[in-house]
Order: structure tokens, then sequence, then C-alpha cells
């Protein structure tokens, strides 16, 4: 069985191609899901609807998660659903982005 723990820690090492902060702190990663055939779907948002990043973020979820033992592949979905807020941040996040 795959530990989402796990697949959280790496997701944890990705950061955002433009802020340099984990896409984890900065509230992008909404779910993940594991499926009996060991594939995980990925379910995240970006910060806004007309952000550009999508493919430079989802490229390396794929490549890093896919690395770890046991999994087979890995869908990312995005959605907008609920909207990203500054409040899905960690507090980490948010003093690196001066929203304190």
């Amino acid at each position: 069985m795959i530990d989402k723990n796990l697949l959280m820690e790496e997701l944890q090492k990705i950061p955002d191609p433009e802020l340099g902060i984990s896409i984890v702190d900065l509230g992008l990663i909404y779910d993940l899901k594991i499926n009996k055939k060991n594939e995980v779907t990925v379910v995240m948002t970006l910060t806004t609807m007309g952000c550009p990043l999508f493919d430079l973020i989802a490229g390396p979820i794929q490549e890093r998660l896919r690395d770890v033992k046991g999994v087979k592949d890995v869908i990312v979905e995005l959605t907008f659903e609920p909207p990203w807020t500054p409040e899905k941040m960690s507090e980490e996040a948010r003093v690196k982005l001066g929203f304190f």
C-alpha cells in the first residue's frame, strides 16, 4: 500500500516556479487519491484561473511521484473549486510572502 504521507512529503519538495515556495505550503494541493491499481490522482489548483504555470507544476508532480515505490501512474487534475485564497497557505508561506 502506498503511504499518502510519503506522497505529501514528496510534493512538499516541489517549489512553485515563480515563488520558490512549496506547492504544499502554498495550499495548491487539495487532495491525493490512490486507487486499487496504485494510480495516484493529485487534485490541485492554481492561485488564479489564468495562471500559465500548470504544466511547469504538473510535470514535476508526475516525475517525483512516479519515482515512489509502488506508484504505477500519476494523474494531475486541475480544479478551481473551491477557489484558492491566501488562507490556504501555511503560516510559513504567508510570512515569506508578507501576508503578516
